[in-house]
């Protein structure tokens, strides 16, 4: 089969500082990787990073979208009311063709709605979810799903959201056969609520490699490469590490300040302390895919760095590559217990 060539459609308008570090990492995964880009936002604005910046023999195109979603905007606003936005234009350019995929460190919110409202989801796919990847004390990272796309769910959605992070763990993680979790209050057999009950029954009943339940203490510890929640639990776990994060950091440079002996020990360990800061450092990932979605999303974290861009845009690239919305798709025709278990049971028909 004839390789493809990735075409990223970038939000260049997104994140905290816009085309300033969006541009700048776009480019630098355009380079590492052979990747067509399609820069929306302000063609000025773009223009005028563009101009500081080293192009080369780089295949870009310029995508004019006057409006900017802000932070603070309602994702339904943003719909009905930015209909020129960067966010909308990108995910067009893909409904178009002229783009697979899109990055963006805007509004996830917004993000999340765009990409539903103009691309739909893949055929078979009751909704699609929100991923996060995080770093373990393995080699391999961790996929957490859902993390915030899908508040209420019911059990055929979990196993759904098992399905599409399998796929996705697979194809663009590259990890071999990956171990199914689904997060629960304990290791024991029975621990949880019905949805999680439930959820592991429809699992067990599988043909993937599911290995059982899974504590928020085992997410670093490399006991699964998948692990599957509602999107409520996901995303309060999520925002949970992330202030963790943030707190053993600023605890930590608080005590080095106290006196001169631990400066000393901080600057005798600052390699060590570089190499750890690296292994959990978010930008190495770049954003969290939606999944399920009838074309590519990655949504980025609005305070992402070049380095974050530049990986999210070669993330969505290996999705591009490697046609994972292709085999998840053909996963989702071919495999009669994800027909059986994935979709929406049939309500019955009680006129006769």
């Amino acid at each position: 089969m004839k390789p493809i060539k990735p075409w990223i459609a970038v939000d260049a308008m997104g994140g905290d500082s816009g085309p300033d570090i969006v541009i700048p990492g776009s480019l630098e995964a355009a380079r590492q990787d052979n990747l067509g880009l399609v820069l929306v936002g302000d063609q000025e604005k773009i223009e005028q990073a563009l101009s500081k910046q080293k192009t080369g023999d780089l295949q870009l195109e310029v995508l004019h979208a006057p409006e900017v979603v802000a932070m603070n905007d309602k994702p339904s606003e943003a719909l009905r009311r930015k209909k020129n936005s960067s966010i909308q234009a990108a995910f067009k350019s893909v409904r178009e063709k002229t783009a697979h995929g899109v990055v963006s460190a805007g509004n996830s919110g917004a993000t999340l709605a765009c990409g539903m409202f103009t691309l739909g989801r893949i055929k078979g796919i009751e909704r699609p979810a929100l991923a996060s990847i995080l770093p373990t004390e393995k080699k391999e990272p961790l996929v957490l799903v859902d993390v915030g796309a899908n508040v209420e769910c019911k059990p055929y959605h979990l196993i759904q959201f098992g399905l599409m992070a399998d796929v996705f763990a697979r194809d663009v993680l590259h990890i071999k056969n990956p171990r199914i979790g689904v997060l629960t209050i304990g290791e024991e057999e029975g621990k949880g609520n019905k949805l999680v009950l439930e959820t592991i029954k429809l699992f067990r009943s599988s043909s993937m490699n599911f290995i059982g339940n899974v504590e928020g203490r085992d997410f670093f510890a490399g006991k699964a490469d998948v692990v599957v929640c509602d999107g409520f639990v996901g995303n309060v776990s999520l925002k949970l590490m992330e202030g963790l994060a943030m707190s053993l950091s600023r605890i930590l440079k608080a005590e080095v300040k106290k006196s001169l002996l631990a400066r000393l020990g901080f600057l005798l360990g600052i390699r060590a302390l570089k190499r750890f800061g690296r292994h959990i450092d978010y930008a190495e990932y770049g954003g969290a895919p939606l999944l399920g979605l009838n074309g590519i999303g990655i949504v980025c974290h609005g305070s992402s760095n070049s380095k974050a861009i530049t990986n999210a845009v070669l993330m969505a690239g290996e999705f591009v590559r490697n046609r994972a919305n292709e085999h998840l798709a053909e996963g989702l025709g071919q495999n009669q217990e994800i027909n059986m278990f994935g979709r929406r049971p049939q309500a019955k028909n009680h006129s006769a």
